[in-house]
């Protein structure tokens, strides 16, 4: 079992979504799971030019040389795939946006009836449950609805299951010096690291755990 995080926050490891990554990678690590957690923000990852040269060579075949290939070979052997991001003007982080697209090189039009991330050094098409992490610093769930949508049409158009999402508002007081919502806050990291052994340990979030995640915070 494997789970990779791609985090999109340009404040990488020390930013507030990294906070409710590393809870849930917790409970993953608890559940037996090996847990890669990839900072965006310490990689080099170039905009896509839109060639489609990789439609013609084959998946993740880009004619751009930079961090990508790394990052998308653990994501083929992964068996859970977490994007995460921070709320910024109503959507995902500009880091995240860059990076998905140069996913393009996954597949092309004749490619989207198909699992969209193959086994690494394998014939069988590994296909990998998916899930999303955000946080926003206002008081408002609605700041994540595009990024909601967003997670959705994205699992739909790459065959993938969205086995959870997970979004927290007030996300300042999540700082381990904070002593804001002290007891709530200790309260949800239970939550998110009982979230990340459930997938880990079954591959799917209980009724339970999706009904507190959805109160998008506390």
């Amino acid at each position: 079992m494997k789970v990779t995080v791609i985090n999109g926050s340009p404040r990488g490891s020390n930013g507030n979504t990294n906070v409710i990554i590393e809870k849930f990678l917790k409970g993953a690590v608890d559940a037996g799971a090996k847990t890669v957690n990839i900072q965006l923000s310490e990689k080099n990852i170039n905009h896509c030019m839109g060639c489609h040269i990789c439609w013609t060579k084959g998946p993740a075949q880009c004619v751009i040389k930079d961090d990508m290939l790394e990052i998308m070979m653990h994501m083929g052997d992964a068996d859970v795939i977490v994007f995460a991001s921070p709320v910024q003007f109503g959507n995902i982080s500009g880091m995240l946006k860059v990076f998905m697209d140069r996913m393009t090189m996954i597949g092309g039009p004749g490619e989207q009836q198909k699992p969209a991330v193959p086994a690494d050094n394998s014939s069988q098409v590994k296909i990998p449950k998916l899930m999303m992490i955000s946080s926003c610093g206002l008081d408002d769930a609605k700041e994540f609805d595009v990024t909601s949508l967003w997670i959705n049409r994205v699992a739909e158009k790459v065959h993938m299951e969205l086995s959870g999402e997970i979004y927290f508002t007030k996300s300042r007081c999540l700082n381990e010096n904070s002593d804001l919502f002290k007891d709530e806050k200790q309260e949800y990291f239970k939550l998110l690291e009982k979230t990340g052994y459930e997938m880990a340990a079954h591959m799917k979030l209980s009724t339970e755990v999706k009904d507190l995640l959805e109160r998008r915070g506390f």
